[in-house]
């Protein structure tokens, strides 16, 4: 699945990216290779038309007119979404939308097992949090943003400098606009060579209207995640509403559905091989120009380790919700996001590992290093031995950041500890008071318990040899246990001792407690809280986290900046015939591709659609992941396939070429028409290395067909009505 986990956009994130995104590999970029800015796409219009696009670079993106970004949106700010009829209704990823539908289920109305059709606008459920946003107009500021930098500034000046004119560039924008629901954002592409504005429409008010029962919406599950054939439902619906003046506007029951300057045609015709498609939509973050010291990092000692700690994580949560449906329940999207990243860590070590990108990177820095050398450019010839001396500080700081967040983070009474007591200083008691209802709506201590003794266990079996990046203060974290202070249990390595006690005296193990501690004065609360045992444990590793590893990192990532900018400006010039594109920073992009099948291994081909055959084939009520409505099976008994058949069945999804990523889930797949095929929501297994190198031979994005989605919600889930909303074209 292609959404991005909310853990992966806090804070530490870009310090991770940071590291992992600074160099290049050395093939020029391929025709289906790349994520290209809608501003600029004009480039590779062309390119497009070669492979059988119809339309015009106005056509996808336009300030003047409606067009297809109009259609598009930022879908709870990590998915995608796009428009599909003149009344607001939307459509995304079933996982994209899972965590609503979650929030809507309780055993007696379980709408992630039974699936959620709203017969009527009245009966469409408001989601409090979900936003969707809209990208208005983008706009090249390199000029302003670099106003008064010199070269004879220091990083720390320069970066100052810059934000400032960030900020003044900002507030010019948004004057005489409503700032509850515009927004811009300036963000650097090339490192700092070039920025872009990006300004923002947020509306507030995204109601659930329908989505499949999981063992449609979520169909193979975790055992079929990232793999090719897929045979997934993967969609949801949703509305989004509007002032009376068709303004974004608060909830409100008087809010009616939003008018789109533009909305998507479906189209009924389906795809071939060799069919041009098109993804539009948010990718999160790729690193297509790292060096091969970064991708070492992240194969041999990053992705093995965080595989672990996920894997003690899933193996509790798996068993305790096979146990109990309200545990299920509880746990059905915090499991998804443990699982999703972990299944793909494995793929992308192994299709780095396959496609020898290590060495490719060795390979070009040696050639770039002997092009420089020959061209007596002294500025070039010392970037990379000074990039690398940097990557060697740098991987310890980043190892433990990434250890503090896989571990003692991951752990929920620790996390909620810490947010809890930092949302109280910043937001007061009453929305520390929501913020624990939140919490314990799904929470299940036992799980929690068991994976704290786990994970810590791990934590200092691995963070042994940097040691001198634990905490030593530890002397706040008082006789947690009577067998002792932590430094005594966690030297004697007794973490099921530490556990139990701390479980068991924790108030914020308790729902009750807490709220009867959140309710007392505010000061006394706040003493209260601190002085709490998973506070008392958390607080020297959040401390020691942000004063000493991320403040190195920070410094170490300011001298590498300074050297990338001046990389991609040397690179460019090595290979100055070849169009470079920017990486992924979760702002629109598109990209380009055609429908094909790939050839994983040796005697291995697969086709580049998936039916219902393969649905049956799967089917077996055993086995949680391929457990299909009776409904589904009856229907296919007696072939009623209705108008959605093709060639005597039904096609469920299909793989292309399209350079996608995470935040790519729900991004609509038109064709060369502009006209929506289907909606993406994942990447192959051999091909999810695509974030650091794009290989051409078994990269390939999945996508469900839209005909399967209409299928489903008129067999299924009975939604006519909704289908007669859409404009369905044939050809």
């Amino acid at each position: 699945m292609l959404r991005i986990p909310k853990s992966l956009r806090l804070s530490f994130s870009c310090f991770i990216l940071i590291f992992h995104f600074l160099l290049m590999p050395a093939v020029p970029a391929l025709a289906d290779e790349g994520m290209w800015l809608p501003m600029l796409i004009q480039q590779k219009i062309p390119q497009m038309q070669e492979l059988g696009f119809r339309l015009t670079a106005e056509d996808i993106y336009s300030v003047n007119r409606a067009c297809l970004k109009d259609a598009i949106v930022h879908f709870g700010g990590g998915c995608t979404g796009e428009i599909i009829s003149a009344e607001g209704l939307l459509i995304t990823n079933h996982h994209c939308g899972y965590g609503q539908i979650q929030a809507h289920s309780t055993v007696e109305h379980d709408y992630l097992k039974d699936g959620f059709w709203a017969r009527t606008r009245q009966e469409e459920l408001p989601n409090k949090t979900l936003t969707v946003t809209f990208l208005r107009k983008m706009e090249d500021v390199t000029q302003q943003v670099l106003e008064g930098v010199t070269a004879q500034m220091s990083e720390v000046e320069r970066q100052g400098l810059i934000d400032a004119n960030i900020k003044t560039i900002s507030e010019q924008t948004l004057q005489g606009l409503d700032r509850k629901f515009y927004s811009v954002r300036i963000t650097p592409a090339y490192y700092g060579n070039q920025y872009f504005l990006y300004l923002n429409e947020t509306f507030r008010d995204v109601r659930l209207v329908g989505a499949p029962p999981s063992s449609i919406g979520k169909f193979g599950g975790d055992t079929d995640n990232w793999m090719w054939p897929r045979h997934t439902g993967d969609f949801s619906l949703f509305r989004i509403y509007a002032g009376p003046d068709n303004q974004p506007a608060d909830y409100s029951p008087d809010n009616v559905p939003y008018r789109p300057r533009h909305h998507l045609t479906i189209s009924a015709k389906g795809v071939q091989p060799g069919d041009f498609t098109m993804v539009y939509g948010y990718p999160g973050r790729t690193q297509q120009y790292v060096l091969s010291p970064a991708v070492d990092y992240l194969v041999n000692h990053s992705n093995p380790q965080k595989i672990r700690l996920r894997t003690l994580r899933l193996d509790v949560m798996n068993r305790e919700q096979a146990k109990d449906p309200a545990v299920r329940i509880q746990y059905a999207n915090k499991n998804a996001g443990v699982s999703n990243s972990w299944k793909k860590w494995h793929g992308e070590s192994r299709g780095i590992h396959n496609a020898g990108t290590i060495g490719k990177k060795q390979d070009f820095e040696s050639r770039f290093q002997k092009w420089a050398e020959s061209s007596g450019r002294h500025e070039y010839i010392t970037l990379i031995p000074a990039m690398k001396e940097l990557y060697s500080q740098l991987e310890p700081y980043m190892f433990a950041s990434e250890m503090y967040a896989e571990a003692v983070m991951a752990v929920e009474l620790l996390r909620f500890a810490s947010t809890l007591e930092s949302t109280f200083v910043r937001n007061g008691p009453a929305r520390a008071t929501e913020a624990a209802r939140a919490f314990f709506k799904d929470y299940y201590k036992p799980i929690d318990q068991e994976i704290f003794e786990l994970l810590f266990t791990e934590f200092y079996r691995v963070m042994e040899p940097l040691a001198h990046l634990l905490p030593k203060d530890t002397a706040e974290v008082q006789s947690l246990t009577a067998a002792g202070d932590f430094e005594q249990l966690t030297a004697a390595k007794d973490f099921a001792q530490l556990a139990a006690s701390l479980y068991n005296t924790s108030v914020l193990t308790d729902h009750r407690k807490t709220m009867e501690l959140l309710a007392k004065d505010s000061a006394l609360a706040l003493s209260q809280l601190r002085e709490d045992p998973a506070f008392r444990l958390v607080d020297p590793f959040v401390r020691k986290n942000k004063d000493h590893i991320q403040t190195r990192i920070t410094e170490i990532s300011l001298d590498l900046n300074l050297l990338y900018r001046t990389w991609m400006q040397a690179i460019m010039e090595f290979d100055s015939e070849r169009i470079f594109y920017p990486d992924a920073n979760s702002t629109l992009r598109v990209t380009y591709g055609t429908v094909q099948g790939y050839s994983p291994v040796d005697a291995v081909t697969y086709m580049p659609v998936s039916t219902i055959e393969g649905i049956m084939q799967k089917d077996d009520p055993q086995v949680f992941d391929y457990d299909i409505p009776q409904s589904l099976r009856n229907i296919y008994a007696v072939r009623d396939f209705g108008h959605w058949e093709s060639n005597g069945t039904v096609p469920v999804c299909f793989i292309a070429t399209n350079h996608t990523s995470g935040g790519n889930s729900g991004s609509p797949v038109l064709n060369a028409d502009g006209h929506l095929l289907g909606l993406n929501f994942d990447r192959v297994w051999e091909g999810t290395m695509s974030d650091i190198e794009f290989d051409p031979s078994v990269c390939r994005n999945i996508s469900v067909d839209i005909r399967y989605v209409l299928f489903i919600m008129e067999k299924i889930g009975k939604a006519d009505y909704l289908i007669e909303e859409l404009d369905i074209c044939e050809d």
